[in-house]
């Protein structure tokens, strides 16, 4: 890419898409295009295929994309697989019809099968059945990224995909029923915190900021605390879905951008496959740190970022997710990125960035 590329950012407003935004500026790109969901429905056909018609980019960032935690991903299974199909399908096939000179696709490492050996290789997608909480959104992105191949390898596109582990940042999505499980408990426990030290300035203020249920700072004490005990934050505990066992690997989404603006630069689909035999597949690039930690661990750390000394209790009835989700990031090391942030120092940044956003 050159500094003054015409470049698509397409989700520039999410956690991702606001990060690559920024270390593209950051670096010295400026020429962007950029369309908010209300300016672009990206599952709307007709309406990407003007967009590229008129704007011809040269470049594209696919980050958009409907995601949640595993709560929404076990309510919303239609949702989650309808609009990410749409959405991918939409951008991908316009920027084959305008002849882009390059995509990059952000999927997601939940394509890997529940009891994928550990850590996960490029190579164990589809050998075994996938984690059924979320199997919608991961046949989604597993369909994005065969579409990225199957393009690359029958026109000759440059199409990359990329699938980066759990990601936390600035702009991350801090609703109490559909955010990730890193911004929920930071944002639980921060509220417990609040109801422990009865800071309801503070309380008050985060949910007029971001009320939970209609919910906002408002509201009556009573009603206040019934709908925050729902979500299982109480002003001596915090109560968090599963055992606290499962092993999460987390990578900073500044850190998910830079990795990303590293392949798009320096990376094509060619050089993914070197190598390989006539049967050209897996040529998606995982993105982590390659180091993991247990939910309990991370309830610890979050604990000791913000400050609060109740308890966290874990409700084994509900659903654990994946047990281990850990990345080889052999193939991104050859390529030549490395992490650099590490978890508890990226949860105090969050949480600080939280504060600042409240």
């Amino acid at each position: 890419m050159e500094k003054n590329s015409k470049i698509f950012v397409a989700g520039h407003r999410g956690l991702v898409g606001s990060a690559i935004l920024k270390n593209l500026q950051d670096k010295g790109y400026h020429h962007f295009v950029l369309r908010t969901h209300a300016e672009l429905d990206l599952t709307d056909q007709s309406a990407v295929c003007r967009f590229f018609e008129e704007e011809k980019p040269e470049y594209v960032f696919l980050a958009a994309a409907h995601v949640g935690g595993i709560m929404a991903n076990s309510r919303y299974r239609a949702d989650f697989i309808y609009q990410n199909l749409m959405i991918q399908n939409n951008v991908i096939h316009a920027s084959f019809l305008n002849k882009i000179k390059k995509l990059l696709f952000l999927g997601s490492t939940c394509i890997y099968p529940r009891e994928a050996p550990q850590p996960m290789t490029e190579n164990c997608l589809l050998t075994s059945s996938l984690e059924y909480t979320n199997e919608p959104y991961a046949i989604a992105k597993i369909a994005g990224l065969k579409m990225c191949e199957s393009y690359d390898l029958q026109y000759g596109t440059n199409f990359i995909a990329v699938m980066p582990t759990n990601l936390y940042g600035p702009n991350d999505n801090f609703d109490l029923e559909t955010s990730h499980v890193l911004p929920a408990m930071i944002r639980k426990i921060h509220l417990a915190n609040c109801l422990m030290q009865a800071d309801w300035a503070a309380l008050r203020k985060d949910l007029d900021q971001r009320p939970v249920e209609g919910v906002d700072g408002k509201a009556e004490s009573d009603d206040i605390e019934r709908v925050l005990a729902k979500y299982g934050v109480f002003p001596d505990r915090v109560e968090l879905w599963g055992t606290g066992r499962p092993l999460r690997e987390f990578l900073w989404s500044e850190e998910m951008a830079d990795a990303s603006v590293y392949i798009m630069e320096k990376v094509d689909f060619a050089d993914l496959c070197k190598g390989q035999g006539p049967d050209i597949r897996n040529t998606h690039i995982n993105i982590g740190t390659g180091v993991e930690h247990t939910i309990r661990e991370v309830a610890q750390m979050v604990c000791r970022v913000v400050g609060f000394t109740g308890t966290v209790n874990f409700d084994a009835s509900k659903p654990d997710g994946t047990l281990r989700k850990l990345t080889d990031v052999s193939k991104l090391h050859k390529l030549g990125w490395h992490h650099q942030v590490e978890l508890e120092e990226g949860i105090d940044r969050l949480y600080q960035w939280y504060l600042k956003n409240s």
